[in-house]
């Protein structure tokens, strides 16, 4: 065979069109027609630096020609499944606690080792190491660097957020205040119990007939309609009169149908139903968290951060660049950061406590939606959402008849005491020459 100059290398993961297929196919023949006794391996190197085309991918086209006597057309809309789609708010947290599980052996979280552990958790959807990668970074977890090993732990934020909240929390309930915690869910009509008893013996739709049976339970063609739903709780159950149920009118994320102003109405009904002098903890979806005024941003035209400054009563006296104002308002940002829930519920006598974010393991309710779904699941039959609706109700009234309630804040209260103790023990790890003592003091070996 004559020697060929490189052609231009196809770039690494772009799929081959139709065509190029079609070329390596017509190059391979001629190859044959020159030498009948050339092997694929030479005729593949030949044609992968006449062609510019990665070895791998001409054999896979030579091979599925050979067999099929022809070529396939590539995917070009390849969709890729994201993390997001497979795991929804407790299932992340539930790799939260695997995580944090080797801090409580006080050994080094790696990802292999993390992927280790999820996969053997069968309650877990499957995931790719590059796909848990994306989601433990969008939890906040960072790699920071030691000696010889990298350990997956949290931002520095995440972790001085938590820390204010356990502090917090304890507070308010050595003062003997109730706490209420809030949070949405959504019901889909096509909900029910994934598993259920199959009797192997009937073999077709005929045999059930003439048998005189059935060929098992039906089961739903699709996820269907959704409910949103919204609730507060405590100790003592959901409180009566705070429920907001309705339709979904997208197929997308459920947030995306909650806002600002639906939360805020419903906080106006539901703050004069609980006690005085009580603590609210929520999570921070964007409507949770409704600033009463926009601060300044890196978006945000100079001349606008001029006259926010202005007329907080900075005084500019020299020219600025927008860095140099920007680092103004990130020192007077703490004393004019002002949330519209958090003053609706001061004016009531009563205080927000904001959840860590992906913290929801500290939050019952998540259990109660647990239970609730459970109790739609088990007893859904119609998949039609007024049926569902009255399950959804059921399963409420069960949550608060039961007083599982209890139960739920007891669990969440360990919970609790557990990420207390677990920030010493990652750092234990983490540092190999440092120590630290349950006031937080840190000490150097060797010193």
């Amino acid at each position: 065979m004559a020697n060929v100059s490189p052609s231009t290398k196809n770039p690494m993961g772009k799929p081959i069109s139709s065509s190029q297929r079609i070329i390596i196919v017509n190059a391979y023949k001629m190859e044959l027609r020159k030498n009948p006794d050339v092997t694929v391996r030479d005729a593949r190197i030949y044609i992968s630096k006449l062609l510019g085309i990665g070895q791998r991918t001409v054999s896979n086209v030579i091979s599925e020609y050979n067999s099929k006597k022809t070529v396939t057309s590539p995917c070009k809309n390849r969709r890729r499944t994201s993390f997001k789609e497979k795991f929804d708010d407790i299932q992340m947290n539930a790799v939260r606690l695997h995580v944090h599980s080797f801090w409580f052996n006080k050994t080094i979280s790696t990802l292999d080792k993390i992927l280790t552990t999820k996969n053997n958790d069968e309650t877990l959807p499957n995931i790719s190491r590059t796909n848990l990668y994306r989601m433990l970074k969008f939890m906040d977890f960072v790699y920071t660097k030691r000696s010889r090993n990298s350990a997956l732990v949290e931002k520095d934020e995440i972790i001085l957020w938590r820390r204010r909240y356990l502090a917090d929390i304890r507070k308010y309930r050595e003062e003997g205040r109730h706490i209420y915690y809030l949070d949405e869910t959504w019901v889909n009509a096509g909900n029910f119990t994934s598993k259920t008893w199959v009797d192997k013996t009937i073999k077709s739709p005929r045999d059930a007939f003439l048998r005189g049976l059935t060929t098992g339970s039906q089961n739903s063609s699709g996820k269907g309609k959704r409910l949103i739903v919204l609730l507060i709780g405590s100790e003592d159950g959901f409180v009566p009169g705070g429920l907001l149920c309705f339709e979904s009118k997208k197929t997308t994320d459920y947030h995306e149908e909650m806002n600002g102003d639906i939360f805020y109405n419903w906080m106006v009904n539901v703050l004069p139903l609980l006690k005085d002098n009580c603590d609210i903890v929520k999570d921070n979806a964007p409507y949770h968290s409704m600033e009463k005024e926009k601060i300044p941003n890196t978006s945000t035209r100079k001349a606008d951060i001029l006259q926010w400054l202005q007329e907080k009563g900075e005084v500019i006296d020299r020219p600025m660049v927008i860095a140099e104002l920007l680092d103004i308002v990130k020192r007077i940002k703490p004393q004019c950061e002002k949330y519209l829930i958090d003053e609706l519920a001061q004016t009531h006598d009563k205080k927000v406590l904001k959840l860590p974010p992906y913290h929801c393991e500290l939050n019952p309710i998540e259990l109660a939606w647990a239970n609730k779904k459970d109790h739609v699941k088990k007893n859904n039959i119609s998949y039609k959402l007024s049926d569902v609706k009255t399950l959804l109700l059921e399963g409420i009234e069960r949550v608060d008849g039961n007083n599982m309630w209890k139960n739920f804040v007891k669990h969440t209260m360990e919970e609790e005491e557990k990420f207390y103790n677990i920030d010493f023990n990652r750092r234990r790890v983490v540092c190999r020459n440092t120590e630290f003592n349950n006031d937080g003091w840190r000490y150097i070996f060797g010193v």
